[in-house]
């Protein structure tokens, strides 16, 4: 049954991402797996998480796409380590893969391993990497409806980046509605407002992520 068959898939990502897990503890990794649609500004929030962190944390990226290695060279030219993985079709990232990069990053040397997955709102959520936690990154421009559309990525994640936020008098986003229904899937959920055209919100964001890092 089909049924079947999706829990040992999940269940076998699970045992890798275990394995996973104890590796990033042994080198005294904090990992983010950052999630979100296309277009959503995933790389571009990279690129300032990095820029607005990198002189107090040693930080690795791993990128994921179907194909390309274009946000890989963006990233590279911050001048932190980098690899990409290019699923070839598959709509997300697994543990397998990760655990298949690892030897080509100088994970102890690290403090922060980030995870950008491949763009979409639904299979990422469902396949952890060994990530301490899950974040997700939505635009203005997707409209209100998405918590509600695509409830597992907002239960699965710790923090939703709400980003974009100087497109807002050109958009009918209603942030209220977006938030409150964010909120009644996942009550716990950490929301941030940011803008990185702007800057506007980037340093709340990087602060956060800092006082989680284990530095």
């Amino acid at each position: 049954m089909k049924v079947k068959v999706v829990t040992r898939i999940l269940e076998a990502n699970d045992r890798i991402a275990e394995e996973n897990r104890r590796l990033f503890d042994e080198a005294g990794l904090f990992v983010l797996n950052l999630m979100g649609a296309p277009g959503a500004g995933k790389t571009s929030l990279l690129e300032k998480t990095i820029l607005g962190l990198k002189e107090s944390i040693k930080i690795g990226v791993i990128e994921g796409d179907i194909a390309g290695t274009d946000d890989a060279e963006r990233i590279s030219s911050t001048g932190v380590p980098v690899v990409q993985i290019n699923t070839g079709g598959a709509c997300h990232l697994d543990a397998n893969m990760i655990s298949e990069v690892l030897p080509d990053l100088p994970l102890k040397d690290l403090n922060m391993l980030i995870v950008e997955n491949v763009g979409n709102l639904v299979c990422p959520a469902e396949f952890r990497v060994g990530e301490d936690i899950k974040a997700m990154v939505l635009s203005v421009t997707e409209g209100h409806d998405k918590p509600l559309k695509y409830p597992l990525m907002f239960k699965e994640s710790s923090v939703m980046i709400l980003n974009k936020t100087d497109l807002l008098p050109y958009t009918n986003m209603d942030v209220a509605k977006v938030r409150r229904d964010a909120l009644s899937l996942n009550p716990s959920l950490k929301i941030f407002e940011v803008s990185c055209t702007t800057g506007e919100g980037i340093k709340g964001w990087t602060g956060w992520l800092k006082g989680k890092c284990r530095q």
